[in-house]
């Protein structure tokens, strides 16, 4: 804009120039020639005013101003002529000036002439004088002007370019201000971030006061929906916490009267029971879910303190062996990799790949665990050679209650569709990442990664392999 502006007041001024130039070359140049023509006419009037031309017994003779001195200021020409044109006398070098007959100003050749009578003392006419003057130094002083006038034009017009970029700049700095602001808040998407304090009451200043209250008004709706969510997370997290009691107290009481059934008892009634067990631990595993979830939401992390993600990953991997059924577990856990963490966040972690890798292969797949070092970072890598992830899903599979079904399914019962949500959860209240891709084998690879607590590092003796 600031070029724009520029370009048009440059345009504005050139078209004025132009035109105040033509005018004043014009009037300046029909000056110079009207003055060189009365220069030209002058002389000659004055000339033939002071001359006489008489004829005696021995010829015409001419009397008056020595014509060499007359035309050497003038560089000119001078020439006498008797009243039948015959030539009398001529100035030094004269040039060619054409007939006396040709009274007034004429143009010969490159000679501007001047053509006048000389006349005696009853007013007769007794000759001519013809004065001229080469015009090429009129023509020189005429180029000279509108070289003049098209420097002036062509400086002016810089000087326009610059007055307008310097005065566009001027008057686009505050809006270049407010840009600038307003892509700091855009990238950092934080509007409780100020504009400028306008110092002058335009339009400018209106669009930043303007912008200021947009902004007051998005904060204060940002503040009050992150207070509501707040209030739903706290919300989540206390409703499931309190939820864990009652359905550890129903697990409880069913298991006791399951195991209370004795050979007697009734099938139906036994097969009641069966079914409200199963659903309550369907219950207890969905509530423990959301409820580290929303912990997790609510910046609620569990204590924190060094640990052996080794050690942890081979835990998870016996408890989910029994699981797996004929299911081939490989785990390469060596070494060990001390973390500062929660353990049972981590445990969880590691055991929702494993159970997701399970629920997602067929019978006799290898499933692989392998925990180690990778450039300063702890890395858990959980792959096996099942159907794998299409690729349309691999954007959400991270999203909480997506679910990804197949013919490989496999495990008993529906799963909720939190695990991987849980484990990128865990990953990011740990400070790392969670990512999916394609294993060696064609199937999944899911892979973490942690920081490392190298002041831990090495303590611990490495695991022995499962």
């Amino acid at each position: 804009m600031r070029w724009r502006l520029a370009a048009v007041s440059a345009g504005l001024t050139l078209a004025i120039l132009l035109v105040f130039g033509a005018v004043i070359g014009q009037v300046a140049t029909s000056r110079i020639r009207d003055d060189f023509n009365r220069q030209v006419s002058g002389a000659a009037q004055t000339l033939a005013a002071e001359s006489r031309v008489f004829s005696t017994l021995l010829g015409v003779h001419f009397r008056g101003p020595e014509l060499d001195d007359f035309v050497r200021s003038d560089g000119a020409s001078a020439r006498v002529f008797d009243a039948e044109g015959n030539l009398i006398k001529e100035s030094t070098g004269a040039e060619q000036m054409g007939s006396s007959s040709s009274l007034g100003l004429s143009d010969y050749g490159q000679m501007r002439v001047a053509t006048t009578r000389i006349s005696g003392e009853s007013g007769a006419t007794t000759g001519f004088i013809q004065y001229g003057r080469n015009i090429a130094h009129l023509e020189s002083t005429v180029d000279r002007l509108w070289l003049f006038i098209a420097a002036g034009v062509l400086g002016g017009t810089l000087l326009a370019i610059l007055a307008g970029v310097a005065i566009a700049a001027r008057a686009m700095r505050p809006i270049s201000t407010l840009t600038a602001t307003a892509r700091q808040i855009a990238d950092t998407g934080d509007p409780s971030s100020h504009m400028p304090d306008p110092k002058a009451s335009d339009e400018v200043g209106e669009l930043a006061r303007t912008l200021e209250q947009m902004l007051r008004s998005l904060d204060a709706a940002r503040t009050e929906r992150e207070a509501a969510m707040n209030k739903q997370r706290e919300f989540v997290a206390d409703a499931s916490h309190e939820l864990r009691t009652p359905l550890t107290s129903v697990l409880a009481n069913l298991e006791l009267l399951q195991a209370s059934f004795d050979g007697h008892s009734g099938e139906d009634d036994r097969a009641m029971v069966d079914s409200a067990l199963r659903s309550s631990r369907r219950m207890s595993r969905l509530v423990t879910d959301l409820l580290l979830l929303a912990r997790a939401d609510a910046g609620r992390i569990g204590k924190h303190r060094p640990c052996d993600l080794a050690e942890i990953a081979g835990n998870a991997a016996v408890e989910m062996a029994p699981v797996l059924g004929d299911r081939e577990l490989a785990i390469d856990n060596e070494h060990s990799l001390p973390v500062e963490g929660n353990p049972d966040e981590l445990h969880r972690m590691v055991l929702n790949l494993l159970d997701n890798a399970g629920r997602h292969t067929p019978l006799g797949a290898k499933i692989e665990l392998r925990v180690r070092d990778s450039g300063g970072e702890a890395l858990v890598e959980v792959a096996d050679d099942g159907p794998g992830i299409p690729a349309q899903i691999r954007s959400q599979i991270f999203d909480r209650f997506v679910r990804g079904e197949g013919p490989a399914d496999t495990a008993v019962g529906p799963g909720s569709g939190l695990g991987l949500a849980i484990v990128r959860a865990v990953a990011d209240s740990h400070g790392g990442t969670v990512e999916v891709g394609e294993s060696p084998a064609g199937g999944a690879l899911f892979r973490v990664r942690l920081p490392l607590n190298k002041s831990e590092r090495g303590i611990k003796p490495a695991l022995e392999r499962l």
